[in-house]
């Protein structure tokens, strides 16, 4: 009997402690900083309420690790993308929830993704994880709160006992920075009672699992350059000496779904939406091998300097249901010599997530070159 009361002691001051410093930020506050194409302070649905559109809002003095993010959110069943941001480092990099109310109750109904130099990812980052089924109400007040702790994340979307989502992974150093809003330039979004609770390390009700190394013959690390026009290969059959003089180069390390995020190195701009992802394969003797390949969102495939495959898999390209995620779709069969071979693929990005990913099933001759 003693233990079970010190037991629900426990609780309420654990309880107390995740309310005490609760922040509830009125929308009409000066401590709001917002950039949107559409935002104005409003009543909607009998409350006073922020809508947004096509754009973020940050507590500009806000500083938030860890901790909660609650707010109520209310849309039409139109198509649109609206919720929270968390460590915001400025208006480029961040961590992001949001729902899709055209997707109600399908497995993609809301999505979690990093923001990278102004790149958001959904297409690198989907399934089991990263989205999960919600049935909304349409025209109603939603209540929403999300808890960051440490590398994860819980989601709680109407019910507040059971998460909707667990995020076994967010993308982002455990970094400092801003809390917000977001909405996408579709459907606007209506916001009421915002708050936050900066916290060290609260509890999750879901356990991450553990984040198993990407499969033999991954391709670990990619070395980079830096971006370019992608119509500057248009017709390039041959990759020659000045092709290449001007390029600078950064290694970037694959993640444990073998996937490289191209944009945790740099962004995309008009005139610069593509950038090289080369390694250097070693062969015993010369051989075929089979490379198993994905991409995001265009890629022209070099191979010792001359070009052996092009292909898209952007957003709609091929029927208007096809989202255009990441994969092992595609696959080659590469001509090695014996010795060194260079492999070089030009990765163009217009929306919704730059990346590549390869693996060899089988390495026996071969070797990837540090």
């Amino acid at each position: 009997m003693k233990k079970l009361c010190l037991a629900k002691t426990f609780l309420i001051i654990l309880a107390l402690t995740f309310t005490a410093h609760a922040q509830s930020i009125s929308f009409d506050s000066t401590r709001w900083e917002i950039d949107a194409r559409e935002s104005r302070v409003m009543d909607h649905l009998g409350r006073k309420a922020l809508l947004l559109k096509g754009g973020i809002a940050t507590v500009k003095d806000s500083r938030f690790t860890d901790g909660i993010i609650e707010f109520d959110i209310a849309f039409t069943g139109e198509r649109g993308f609206m919720g929270a941001i968390w460590r915001v480092q400025d208006s480029m990099n961040y961590e992001e929830f949001y729902v899709r109310p055209h997707m109600s109750g399908n497995a993609d109904a809301n999505q979690y993704t990093p923001v990278f130099n102004g790149v958001s990812a959904w297409q690198l980052y989907h399934g089991e994880g990263y989205g999960a089924p919600v049935v909304y109400d349409f025209n109603q007040w939603i209540h929403v709160k999300i808890v960051v702790s440490g590398n994860n994340a819980e989601v709680y979307i109407k019910d507040m006992e059971k998460p909707a989502l667990f995020v076994n992974e967010l993308k982002h150093l455990t970094k400092s920075g801003r809390v917000g809003l977001s909405a996408g330039n579709f459907a606007p979004a209506y916001f009421s009672n915002f708050s936050f609770t900066a916290m060290n390390n609260p509890p999750l009700k879901g356990k991450a699992s553990e984040m198993k190394a990407p499969p033999e013959g991954t391709i670990a690390k990619w070395m980079v350059s830096n971006t370019f026009d992608e119509k500057s290969l248009d017709k390039k059959y041959a990759l020659t000496r000045g092709d290449k003089e001007n390029l600078k180069w950064k290694e970037l390390a694959c993640e444990s779904s073998g996937t490289v995020n191209l944009a945790r190195l740099q962004g995309i701009s008009e005139g610069k939406d593509t950038a090289f992802a080369r390694v250097t394969i070693l062969s015993a003797n010369e051989q075929v091998k089979k490379l198993r390949f994905g991409f995001s969102d265009r890629v022209k495939v070099y191979f010792n300097d001359r070009l052996i495959y092009g292909g898209t898999n952007l957003y709609q390209s091929r029927d208007y249901r096809f989202l255009g995620t990441i994969g092992y779709f595609d696959e080659l069969y590469l001509p090695l010599k014996k010795g060194e071979n260079e492999l070089w693929i030009a990765v163009s990005e217009s929306f919704g997530g730059w990346g590549i990913k390869a693996m060899f099933e089988d390495m026996e001759g071969i070797e990837i070159k540090e």
